[in-house]
């Protein structure tokens, strides 16, 4: 068996090879989303400060197959995976997967992760635009993602499978002013 092929856009955790940094909106949508659903989720089930169950890692990096993926966030159900390993690369694929879209990953967040994240038999994929102001919710039927959920702007949302809380949309977005490029608006 060879050695793993990297996704375009996932990193590789080589010390030469490093991703450009994110834009504002999505690093802003990703610290948001990340301390609504670490604090609420990422407990052990029945912890009396939120629902629990689940192990929620930021960009880990995924082996699937000979597939190498780096989501933003992944999450695993502790009855799953009841030890979080000490590991490089996990094997074994998460229940849940998000990324957030920017117009240079978009493509292969869709095209060629997306089916990867199917054939390895994750649940559930979200999507996250800041730019659109969107989350994208799907559930894997068969083989096939299904579009569960598609909430935007200011709505307040259950998403599964962490529907036992409400996300503030509004939260995860810039504001309007400081989401305008370097230079432009007030």
């Amino acid at each position: 068996m060879g050695s793993p092929r990297s996704v375009p856009g996932s990193s590789t955790c080589r010390p030469s090879v490093r991703s450009r940094q994110p834009a504002s909106p999505h690093a802003r949508a990703s610290s948001v989303i990340g301390s609504e659903l670490f604090g609420s989720f990422d407990r052990p089930p029945g912890d009396p400060n939120g629902p629990g169950g689940w192990w929620i890692l930021l960009e880990p990096e995924l082996h699937l197959g000979d597939d190498v993926l780096v989501p933003d966030f992944a999450g695993w159900r502790r009855e799953t995976m009841p030890i979080l390993p000490n590991v490089a690369g996990f094997r074994q694929p998460p229940q849940w997967v998000l990324e957030v879209v920017a117009p240079a990953t978009a493509r292969i967040d869709r095209v060629r992760k997306l089916p990867i994240y199917a054939r390895e038999g994750v649940a559930h994929a979200w999507l996250v635009d800041p730019l659109a102001r969107t989350l994208e919710v799907y559930r894997l039927e068969g083989a096939r993602w299904l579009l569960a959920a598609t909430h935007d702007g200011d709505e307040v949302a259950r998403a599964e499978p962490f529907d036992a809380i409400e996300l503030a949309l509004a939260r995860w977005w810039m504001p309007a002013a400081e989401a305008l490029p370097a230079g432009e608006g007030a």
